[in-house]
Order: C-alpha cells, then structure tokens, then sequence
C-alpha cells in the first residue's frame, strides 16, 4: 500500500465522521481492521491490502487529528472559500480539504505541495472537475497565505495571439 493509498482510506472514514456521532477512535475501531478492509475489498480495490504498520498510524494521525481540529481547518476552509458556502461544498471535498490541510499545519515531513498535489487526485475520483478545481484554489491559496515562505505560482506567460 502507497501513502497516497492510505491517505485516501483516512478521507475515507474522515467523510465516515462527518455522518457519525461516535469519536474518530470508535470510528477506527470500526473501520481500520481486517475484517472490515475484507468486506470492503468486494467493492473497492482501495481496501484489497490491509495497511503496514507505519501507514496505520499515519491513517489514525490524519484521523484523530482531522478530528481533533475540525472547527479550525473548517474555518480555514470558510475563510479560503471565496464565492461559496461552507454548505455549498460537497462532504467529500470538504474532507479531502481537512486531511490536506491537517497535513500542512501539522505534519512537517510532508511538503505542502505534496498535501495538495495528492488533495487534488483523490478528490478527481470523487468529484467534478470544477470542484476538484475549487479544492485546487482552496489550498493553493491556504498554503501560499498562511505560510509566507511558499514561493508565489510563477506568472502566466501570454501564448502566442494573446495581448500581454
């Protein structure tokens, strides 16, 4: 199993919290054991190996910590959300946006641009391309804003026929 497999299996269950009452670790129990990825694997290839070790508790990291700062990497998503609603945003983008954000703030092994880079391609298998777009400018922005140090998108050169 990849990181960006696993990464995917914890928005997975993070979508799971947001249709739930239970604590990010009775969701875990639930969700991230043999005996479920077997139920699971019938239907979706993402779950046919179980996780190492390692990719097991990067899935709880991401989960409980996504959990555990849900009102902040929401507020962040608000604030970065210019021209929608936090209502507006589909549930499975909305948790892709968490996990990646959770990553940039609070895992400092992984580089922002790798957070947001794996963001976009789960969320392409989940969402139309102008969501996907959307989630894209989201983090874009975040990741450019909150943290200065991230060198600005190089300028859009004007292609031949295009006034400059």
């Amino acid at each position: 199993m990849t990181r960006n497999s696993a990464r995917e299996i914890a928005v997975h269950i993070i979508f799971a919290l947001g249709f739930d009452h239970r604590s990010a670790r009775e969701v875990l129990e639930a969700e991230l054991n043999q005996e479920r990825f077997q139920e699971l694997a019938e239907e979706l290839p993402l779950y046919a190996q179980f996780p190492n070790e390692k990719q097991e508790q990067y899935i709880r990291d991401l989960v409980q910590g996504v959990f555990a700062h849900g009102a902040e990497l929401d507020d962040y998503i608000g604030r970065y959300s210019v021209g929608w609603s936090f209502a507006r945003i589909p549930r499975m983008a909305a948790a892709v946006m968490r996990t990646a954000m959770y990553e940039v703030l609070y895992m400092p092994d992984i580089p922002n641009a790798a957070a947001i880079n794996a963001a976009v391609e789960i969320a392409k298998k989940y969402e139309p391309a102008e969501v996907v777009s959307f989630l894209n400018g989201i983090l874009g922005t975040f990741v450019r804003t909150e943290f200065e140090d991230t060198p600005p998108k190089p300028e859009k050169k004007p292609t031949e026929g295009e006034a400059d």
